[in-house]
């Protein structure tokens, strides 16, 4: 035996990783799967439909029930509850149970509270004593009850973005030159700007636009714990202008992210393709004007971010054997 149980631990599953610590009063039912190098902390139970991945920590009092998935390098903080069944009675067992997924990174704060069913994107963090009754996109951070989404977390390391949004009036310090951003070639551009007397007036040339704009469409009424977005193009190339109010749109190319603060027509942004981009935080009052390169084609469009973490660096998504639904 290549894993750990303390002696007053009960471990009734053999697929056990190696190097993993399964520490006092936990329960493990037959039929359970757990990954290499896990820390399974006291007084877990985990039922025997739970699959675990590799190198996932889950601390003290937390319950696994059937229908669990979780990938790897997941951190299940203490007492957060996993719920799956949506109409629970005494006595009553549904035929099955709703699968619940925890992609690959995610971050479980404690006393957190998951619904059934539901997919906890890679990367995502969620808050202490969080209640989550949706699905949450990969690298968002939520909080609250009902959980909304607060922030979005970077890359290597998975820091939050929140405290590094990129102002554009200081990005482009005035000169009047595109400031890049470090993500896949995205770059802050200032348009020009004339006020007077009569009004301010912003001008979008084509010419000066780095692709030949084929599309042009405006989102407004956007509520604020709403979510824009949350897809990347194969080819399409776009440039963001706010027109009126403001929101924040956050840029991923599959190893850097960066957070950018739009609130005003004077400057926009060009996002390339082959980059993940998600707007929220929009004001009340915000209208974001959108140029695109291409017209509409739904293919190419990648629309699940494991999808698009394959298709830029490689990694293995959320359809590995841990993560099977």
């Amino acid at each position: 035996m290549k894993y750990f149980v303390h002696e007053k631990g009960l471990c009734e599953s053999s697929d056990i990783g190696d190097d993993t610590k399964i520490w006092a009063f936990t329960h493990i039912l037959p039929g359970a799967k757990i990954g290499a190098g896990c820390n399974i902390c006291d007084l877990v139970f985990v039922e025997g439909d739970v699959i675990i991945g590799d190198r996932v920590t889950v601390k003290c009092g937390v319950k696994l029930w059937n229908g669990l998935r979780v990938g790897h390098d997941v951190f299940i903080g203490p007492d957060a509850s996993f719920c799956n069944d949506p109409f629970p009675r005494s006595k009553v067992y549904p035929e099955s149970r709703p699968q619940t997924v925890i992609e690959n990174g995610a971050s479980i704060g404690a006393n957190a509270v998951i619904l059934p069913g539901l997919r906890i994107g890679r990367g995502a963090m969620i808050g202490a004593g969080a209640v989550v009754t949706r699905d949450v996109p990969a690298n968002a951070v939520v909080c609250g009850n009902p959980a909304r989404i607060t922030g979005y977390c970077g890359q290597n390391p998975p820091a939050r973005l929140g405290a590094e949004v990129v102002s554009p009036s200081l990005a482009l310090g005035g000169g009047g030159r595109p400031a890049t951003l470090g993500v896949g070639g995205c770059a802050l551009m200032p348009l020009p700007s004339f006020k007077d007397l009569r009004g301010t007036l912003v001008a979008v040339e084509f010419e000066k636009v780095p692709f030949v704009p084929r599309r042009h469409f405006f989102v407004y009424d956007v509520r604020g714990d709403k979510v824009r977005g949350e897809h990347a193009h194969r080819e399409c190339r776009q440039f963001l202008t706010a027109v009126r109010g403001s929101l924040n749109v956050v840029l991923n190319d599959g190893r850097s992210a960066r957070e950018v603060r739009l609130d005003a027509p004077e400057y926009g942004l060009l996002i390339e393709p082959m980059v993940w981009a998600v707007q929220y935080k929009f004001s009340s009052d915000a209208v974001l004007s959108v140029y695109a390169s291409h017209s509409y084609d739904n293919e190419d469009y990648i629309r699940d971010f494991n999808m698009f973490l394959e298709a830029v660096t490689g990694l293995q998504g959320a359809s590995d054997a841990h993560n099977a639904v």
